[in-house]
């Protein structure tokens, strides 16, 4: 789990719910408990959301928020000591002899590219096959962030609307003075539920997945950059050279290098 998504939401929640407390004690909470503004604004974004996106894409957006409160990033500096000793293996016995060593495997992506060396493809069909493969995996990535991007556009802009319902429905009906801060405070919850859920979930969710595409991809173009190294005949020592740029500095530490297990490293990368 991503500790960071999780104690950030929390800690937000925990920030709002303690002001409160703070400035008015317990029967505070009373002033934002409004079944009609969570009505507009929960079930108007909602509404929003289904015209704007297929049903299927919305029903998949559990499966996407996963990927902001999971924390499976790759290792990359294994990555890097997996192509190392591809490539010492490959300048010793040739792409032929990397067919069992590329089977043990467990990043489906590297598997993938590394066989079409195997199988004899060239350069351009393996840059091809690899990036049309990265951009499919992109666009998927994008309509999750759109999604979350749409919510915290239209929770907002649906706050606000039940504010001014509520308010004209306050205008229209109130006969007594004395009930008119109590029911523009019951107005005002809709643009606290909308401005709350936007600001402090959804445009931060948005955030993360965008971070955690840009993480997935990165390591997608130091696959495919490995690859290619290797076909090309490249020297281990260049190859690693190549690849330890896309690295941070502490990763660069952490790279393994070790001809004789390269299964067992690549077991370890993990991915898709």
């Amino acid at each position: 789990m991503d500790i960071a998504t999780i104690v950030g939401l929390i800690a937000a929640l925990v920030l709002v719910a303690g002001s409160v407390f703070v400035g008015e004690g317990i029967h505070g909470f009373a002033a934002f408990v409004s079944a009609e503004a969570f009505m507009v604004v929960i079930g108007g974004t909602v509404s929003a959301i289904l015209v704007n996106y297929p049903l299927k894409q919305v029903l998949g957006v559990f499966k996407v928020l996963g990927k902001a409160f999971s924390s499976t990033e790759e290792d990359t500096s294994q990555i890097v000591g997996i192509f190392v000793n591809l490539a010492v293996k490959a300048r010793q016995k040739g792409f032929l002899s990397l067919e069992e060593d590329v089977k043990k495997i467990d990043n489906d992506f590297l598997k993938r590219g590394m066989q079409l060396l195997i199988d004899g493809a060239d350069h351009e069909f393996i840059v091809t096959m690899m990036e049309t493969e990265m951009g499919f995996i992109k666009e998927r990535h994008k309509v999750g962030q759109e999604i979350f991007n749409a919510l915290g556009t239209y929770a907002p802009a649906l706050g606000i609307i039940g504010t001014v319902l509520g308010m004209i429905l306050m205008l229209r009906t109130l006969e007594d003075a004395a009930e008119v801060p109590r029911r523009m405070a019951l107005a005002l919850a809709a643009a606290f539920y909308g401005l709350g859920a936007g600001y402090m979930i959804f445009l931060p969710i948005a955030g993360k997945l965008k971070r955690r595409s840009e993480e997935e991809l990165l390591v997608k173009e130091i696959i495919v950059r490995g690859i290619l190294l290797i076909q090309a005949g490249t020297s281990p020592s260049v190859v690693e050279a190549n690849l330890v740029a896309y690295l941070d500095p502490s990763a660069r530490k952490l790279i393994k290098k070790d001809s004789g297990s390269t299964g067992k490293t690549a077991g370890t990368a993990g991915g898709k």
